[in-house]
């Protein structure tokens, strides 16, 4: 049997930008990862490709696949996802297979992972560390860590959308604070990885793509992702506790 590869993290915390900058600087460690495709019902971001990035449906179709045993269909942030449960059965059997999405399905895939005695190696993104989270709930006078949360992500999600479309709608709006909304939420999942890496570079950074080199936490954020890849426990990388996000 294979390996099961995770990284996961709320929206706009910059897992695909982490993935691609991967495949650009290591590519002989992203190449021994076979991706495995989600299917879901939004609409392709710029730049997304059909098949790669998801398998893009509408939201009709999705919702057949409840029908069918070989699909696990879940409402994640108001889209539809599912994932082929039999394609992943035979991806484990031969590769090392690598899952970058949302902590709602990152979760599932770790109890598979337990379930079945799959081996595992679970990564986190957040957009704070817990040298943050902790100076923040200690804080006299007190801070709403959620509302704290709900601020970055809102403020990274609209600078990502509005990069990409301009001018935004009220659709747009509405889709960046459900989003927003639900990054404390995921954030509380994160003790359940192996580690957690902070990254305050979200996918509205330019420090990924904008130069030769990823600069800023972007640049430490690849490197230690490249490193645990290849079985290192490289400095920075975080492990959290139960309580640290209550």
């Amino acid at each position: 049997m294979g390996r099961l590869v995770i990284l996961s993290g709320p929206s706009c915390v910059g897992k695909g930008p982490l993935y691609a900058a991967l495949k650009r600087l290591y590519p002989r460690t992203a190449g021994r990862l076979d991706k495995f495709v989600l299917y879901d019902s939004r609409a392709p971001r710029p730049g997304e490709v059909d098949g790669i990035d998801f398998h893009f449906r509408r939201r009709d179709e999705i919702e057949a696949f409840r029908d069918r045993p070989d699909f696990r269909v879940f409402e994640v942030r108001n889209d539809l996802q599912a994932m082929d449960t039999r394609e992943l059965e035979r991806m484990l059997a031969e590769s090392v297979v690598f899952f970058e999405g949302n902590p709602f399905i990152g979760s599932r895939l770790l109890d598979l992972a337990q379930a079945q005695g799959v081996a595992s190696l679970s990564i986190f993104l957040s957009p704070l560390s817990r040298e943050e989270i902790v100076e923040l709930n200690g804080r006299v006078p007190s801070v709403s860590v959620p509302e704290f949360v709900t601020d970055v992500m809102r403020r990274k999600l609209l600078r990502r959308t509005t990069r990409q479309k301009g001018i935004l709608s009220q659709a747009d709006l509405e889709n960046i604070e459900v989003r927003a909304q639900s990054a404390y939420g995921e954030m509380q999942q994160a003790w359940r990885y192996d580690h957690v890496i902070c990254c305050h570079d979200g996918e509205d950074s330019e420090h990924w793509d904008a130069f030769y080199y990823p600069i800023g936490d972007a640049r430490k954020a690849v490197q230690a992702f490249a490193a645990l890849l290849e079985g290192d426990a490289p400095d920075g990388v975080e492990k959290w506790e139960h309580d640290l996000i209550a």
